[in-house]
């Protein structure tokens, strides 16, 4: 059994190369995710709610900005027949650095009007700092997408947690340092600085250099528009909740909004960057359906299981492991777990678009899902606080999954019986949690009227 196992892993297939990466994500997900979670314990104890609050208005803005001019360059490698090409790396990555310094232009403009709409003018100073990422970002070599293409995923996590843990290193000193939000925002900077420096010294590979090709571009741009309005999307999806309570939440509030965001989104952002990564060329190489399917149930189970789990034990984890100040986390964390399931039954479907190059029925079901959510969690919110806009955000999740029925079952990849399976799975964990946490969530719906 070990020798055949052992022969699987270290095959050149296709599914040898889909275990080997898996693998690797799992690992370097599951570390960073841990040593996040570390330097966010010592943070949290360093500085203050309100500093966290603040950071993730401005990490909204940088990552907007950053979805909002996206031209879909790392999918456009993955699935492109000319993904290994210099000449159309190379124009690619000159349209990387030339986005990365319209971002920051874009970002400095922005930030005095931005701090004025939510009432918080230390942004109209913090922006321009935190936006110089997305400039440096885009010198990001194109030898990180070839990783992704290929599966080959080892030395390129290895390196990410190395400028991780620097990183980390780093924002603990400048948190002793200044005290103030300053040290996130410039150790958000210099991680992403780290990340160019180690991937361009450490990564194989031919070096990048600004070319432009015509035919490149051409191909880039007429895939990458849809890609660039379902990013738009993604932005809403992914970010819409705190552009949203920013301006009805205080920052204390939103900050611990924060906290139990990022412990119960570990699960599904885990799954998500596994199909990201695996899927595109799983569904390009034509795998068999079988094994596509065994695929579907294993991440299913494992993400959706570690959802539940987060749900029944999210408050008890949040008082083990963070101070008085961030007692509401816990509810939060219960209710923002719940609400993910739907979309965690659905993770490995819209992948299916994008690697046969369908990449406007992707952004038809992105527009849908952001839409809904957006709505939604606006409705929430101003009717019944905090837990109104987390439950609009579960619901949301559940409607846009017939979207991505309609997706799924034009590249025949749709399966309703594990659907069914989940869906069910997911609803008796969340009559469970809210049962066992249903004191704690009153005391969350008290604390965070609707205002």
């Amino acid at each position: 059994m070990l020798a055949r196992a052992k022969h699987i892993f270290s095959g050149g297939g296709l599914m040898a190369r889909v275990l080997r990466s898996t693998s690797w994500i799992l690992m370097g997900y599951g570390a960073s995710q841990a040593l996040r979670l570390a330097s966010n314990l010592i943070l949290t104890r360093l500085l203050f709610p309100e500093a966290f609050g603040l950071m993730a208005l401005i990490t909204v803005v940088v990552v907007g900005l950053s979805l909002f001019s996206d031209v879909g360059i790392s999918p456009s490698i993955a699935q492109s027949k000319r993904g290994d090409d210099p000449d159309f790396l190379n124009t690619a990555w000159t349209i990387q650095v030339m986005r990365g310094f319209i971002l920051w232009l874009v970002a400095s403009v922005l930030a005095y009007p931005l701090a004025a709409f939510y009432d918080q003018p230390d942004l109209a100073v913090y922006l321009p700092i935190a936006a110089l990422s997305l400039l440096v970002a885009g010198f990001n070599p194109t030898r990180i997408e070839t990783a992704h293409r290929h599966l080959l995923m080892g030395r390129l996590t290895a390196l990410d947690l190395l400028s991780q843990v620097l990183e980390i290193a780093l924002l603990i000193g400048l948190a002793l340092w200044l005290n103030s939000v300053m040290a996130l925002v410039i150790g958000g900077v210099i991680g992403v600085t780290l990340k160019l420096l180690l991937t361009w010294r450490f990564l194989p590979g031919d070096a990048n250099r600004f070319r432009w090709e015509w035919a490149a571009a051409r191909e880039l741009v007429t895939f990458g528009k849809w890609i660039f309005l379902s990013t738009i999307c993604y932005f809403f999806a992914s970010q819409g909740d705190r552009a949203v309570l920013g301006k009805f939440l205080s920052m204390e509030t939103l900050g611990i909004y924060n906290i139990g965001y990022f412990l119960a989104s570990f699960p599904l952002l885990l799954g998500l960057s596994v199909t990201a990564r695996v899927m595109i060329p799983v569904y390009r190489e034509g795998a068999a359906p079988a094994r596509i399917s065994r695929m579907r149930y294993g991440l299913s189970t494992g993400v959706i299981g570690l959802l539940t789990l987060a749900a029944l034990l999210g408050p008890w984890v949040v008082d083990l492991l963070y101070d008085d100040r961030y007692y509401a986390s816990g509810a939060i964390l219960v209710l923002v777990a719940l609400a993910l399931i739907p979309q965690a039954v659905g993770m490995t479907y819209d992948q299916a678009a994008l690697a046969a190059g369908d990449s406007r029925r992707f952004f038809v079901y992105s527009a849908a899902r952001s839409a809904l959510q957006v709505a939604l969690l606006l409705l929430g919110v101003t009717q019944a606080g905090l837990i109104g806009g987390i439950i609009g955000l579960g619901v949301a999740m559940a409607l846009a999954h017939l979207v991505l029925i309609w997706l799924a079952r034009a590249h025949r990849v749709w399966d309703p019986a594990h659907d069914l399976i989940f869906m069910v799975a997911g609803s008796a964990a969340t009559a469970v949690a809210i049962r066992l946490h249903w004191p704690r969530i009153m005391e969350l719906m008290a604390a965070t009227p609707a205002g």
